[in-house]
């Protein structure tokens, strides 16, 4: 890709993915590990914390000692049936439609941000730390999870003739559009290049088999993988790996909350039914309790009202 063209976004609007993915399929183990993952990586408590990628709002419960949670994600169908299925059920929980890439939040405003299950969707994982990195306060936490190229079972299937791809090589691999797995090396190289220091690693769902999770209990596997995961984690060889970095350069924590993703005008001073940009013109609409920070979604919505 040349670096003036548009990074490609993989858009879940309209998806079935909370029933497919989630209610309808066995994942209770892989879910259950995570949770876990999160709770060894995240700050016990803080003020603002956003989680990229929230889709409906599923790891919502391990926000609770935030006292605010900003839930974003890019497919605006998503975020608004998390705020039907969440609306309500805590204060301090705000649902936003908006692009990784240009996040709607001043410079140094968040004290942690979390990202689960999004980096294999993530063309330019360069550009998305550095933004990630903005919006961090200096010392803030970024939770990462990521879909690791180079896991057991892709080393023994290359190394046996049976994969092409070389899980060796830093380079991500895409291996079905708009799917990335990513080398392990290649994300802490990144992530030093956002001035985010890697403090804490888990390596997580070691046991996804089938097998395993159709004769064993979840929590009892779950317990497992939670007791492993620390202990592995500078193998790297599980297929989805979690890493904490910590923002290490920066000045104090902002005063405002809203940047406009257009201009990037900080900070805007939201109202009733929008947060409009002084600067470029722009108004962000707040339409049944999201806020719609994405041009061409907000113009849809407000042009179909």
């Amino acid at each position: 890709m040349k670096p003036n063209e548009t990074p490609r976004i993989c858009d879940y609007e309209g998806s079935d993915y909370r029933e497919r993915f989630w209610e309808h399929a066995d994942r209770a183990y892989e879910d259950a590990a995570e949770r876990l993952a999160i709770r060894r990586l995240l700050p016990s408590s803080g003020r603002r914390l956003t989680e990229i990628g929230a889709g409906f709002g599923r790891l919502v419960d391990e926000y609770r000692n935030f006292d605010e949670v900003l839930l974003v994600d890019y497919a605006h169908s998503m975020i608004a049936d998390a705020r039907k299925r969440l609306s309500g059920s805590r204060t301090g929980l705000r649902f936003i439609c908006a692009d990784l890439y240009h996040l709607p939040f001043c410079t140094a405003a968040l004290d942690a941000v979390v990202q689960i299950r999004v980096l294999h969707h993530v063309e330019r994982i360069d550009n998305a730390f550095m933004e990630v990195a903005r919006t961090l306060r200096t010392g803030g936490a970024y939770v990462l999870e990521f879909a690791n190229k180079r896991n057991l079972k892709a080393i023994l299937r290359h190394l046996t003739g049976k994969q092409a791809s070389d899980p060796f090589d830093d380079e991500p691999f895409e291996f079905v559009p708009l799917n990335w797995n990513h080398h392990p090396r290649r994300v802490i190289t990144a992530l030093g290049k956002a001035s985010l220091s890697p403090t804490a690693a888990r390596s997580v769902s070691l046991f996804r088999l089938a097998i395993l999770k159709q004769r064993v209990p979840v929590p009892t596997l779950a317990r497992a993988d939670d007791l492993l995961a620390g202990l592995l984690a500078r193998l790297c060889l599980s297929p989805s790996q979690f890493i904490r970095a910590l923002k290490t350069v920066g000045g104090g924590a902002a005063h405002g909350l809203w940047r406009c993703p257009s201009c990037g005008t900080e900070p805007l001073i939201e109202e009733a039914d929008a947060v409009p940009c002084p600067s470029c013109g722009r108004r962000w609409p707040i339409i049944d309790g999201v806020y719609i920070f994405r041009a061409e979604v907000a113009d849809s919505l407000m042009a179909g009202r």
